[in-house]
């Protein structure tokens, strides 16, 4: 059966920095990356397995990169039309309010954050700032776990949900990398949180991956591919082996994200 694809989780950066902005965070994950997290090399990956539509994102390490990174999200969004593009913001920004109005009139559709890049906690007074200020306004994607901090540990995650329960979340990465069985515990039974799969079919078993799918909910789950991290074709291969049914890979390689984003 064919099916409607949506990548719900990709990263990408200007060219002139592309080459080491995508070394680094093969680096930061002692992965090896296969592609250059550049719009074109992200389209061309998708075009193999027949991606429709791409949420795109790059984050912000310090706070004077915000704008010009927001700016460069929008016009990759003009020129490719399948882009559905986030802004950022930092939680040590100057004006967080100012950062989110930009956002907002460059016609982008939510925030990403990345605490383990960005190095603050979830949880933090600073980024509740940025959590009071898009509830109900805007979506939050944001990076969920790693084992070497604690930055976006689930249990960090969760105080978010509780604290904001009108705030759209999309926990990344099966809502805690390499921190699975706390996210499934922790971050499971929301009703606003969604998790995306991304970087998380590579390292469990399939009985894993369905049965923590299955508890977050099969209408609250997108694929991913965390561009340039992993190879759509890969990728494609993992999720469809783990034998979900045709309606169940329809939700989540499609139709989920489209309700999620009222598109």
């Amino acid at each position: 059966m064919n099916y409607e694809i949506i990548d719900a989780h990709a990263h990408i950066f200007p060219e002139k920095i592309a080459e080491n902005a995508t070394a680094n965070t093969g680096k930061f994950y002692d992965l090896h990356m296969d592609s250059i997290g550049i719009s074109e090399k992200l389209i061309e990956g998708g075009n193999t397995i027949g991606v429709s539509r791409y949420l795109v994102c790059s984050t912000a390490t310090v706070p004077h990169q915000i704008s010009s990174i927001n700016s460069f999200i929008a016009d990759e969004c003009k020129k490719n039309p399948c882009f559905f593009g986030f802004g950022t913001t930092h939680p040590f920004s100057e004006s967080i309010e100012a950062d989110i109005e930009q956002i907002k009139s460059l016609g982008l559709h939510g925030v990403k954050l990345h605490p383990d890049f960005q190095k603050f906690d979830a949880d933090s007074p600073e980024a509740f700032r940025i959590y009071e200020v898009i509830e109900g306004e805007l979506p939050l994607l944001i990076h969920c776990g790693d084992p070497r901090y604690d930055w976006s540990a689930p249990a960090k995650i969760r105080r978010i949900c509780e604290n904001f329960p009108r705030l759209q979340i999309q926990a990344a990465h099966l809502g805690g990398y390499c921190r699975w069985n706390e996210a499934e515990e922790l971050l499971t039974g929301f009703e606003n949180v969604s998790v995306d799969i991304s970087s998380s079919l590579a390292f469990m078993s399939k009985e894993d991956v369905v049965r923590r799918i299955k508890k977050f909910g099969i209408h609250k789950c997108f694929f991913g591919c965390d561009f340039p991290m992993w190879n759509h074709t890969e990728e494609l291969k993992r999720f469809l082996f783990l034998g979900l049914s045709d309606e169940e890979n329809k939700l989540i390689l499609s139709e989920n994200f489209k309700n999620f984003y009222k598109i």
